[in-house]
């Protein structure tokens, strides 16, 4: 299962070059994979109540070209591998015209509980939807 959303360049989103500023494309990112968490019925605020919050612990950017103001940018979002302790999602972003790619991207996530200490398992409720995403992947 793959997840897409649209965005706008705004001014706020650029450099005083008109060109896309990196922290936005961060921005981006994160949203895809929030979304794409909810997709999976995983409210993140519901998941923090349950002692579980997922931060990034490692993540590979490759810039690829430039988006610019008033661009229409495309971020999938998709689910590469799970591990006992990590997931990890591959991302991309596109300008929605051309197709040009200006981001590929990869977070490994891990699961920790609320006062910082890590859940030595990733927790059911997370294991559970990213496998279910997987096994429905084909091969």
């Amino acid at each position: 299962m793959k997840h897409t959303f649209e965005q706008k360049v705004y001014y706020s989103d650029t450099d005083a070059y008109g060109v896309v500023w990196h922290g936005s494309y961060l921005r981006w990112l994160e949203m895809g994979r929030v979304e794409y968490c909810e997709d999976l019925g995983l409210n993140l605020i519901e998941l923090e109540k349950q002692d579980i919050v997922m931060p990034v612990t490692n993540m590979n950017i490759r810039y690829k070209a430039s988006g610019r103001l008033n661009d229409i940018v495309v971020v999938d979002t998709w689910i590469r591998k799970i591990t006992p302790v990590t997931v990890v999602f591959e991302q991309t972003i596109k300008n929605k015209d051309s197709g040009k790619l200006f981001i590929q991207a990869e977070f490994e996530v891990v699961a920790i509980r609320n006062n910082g200490s890590l859940h030595r398992r990733m927790p059911e409720v997370l294991k559970n939807a990213f496998e279910k995403v997987l096994s429905s992947c084909p091969v």
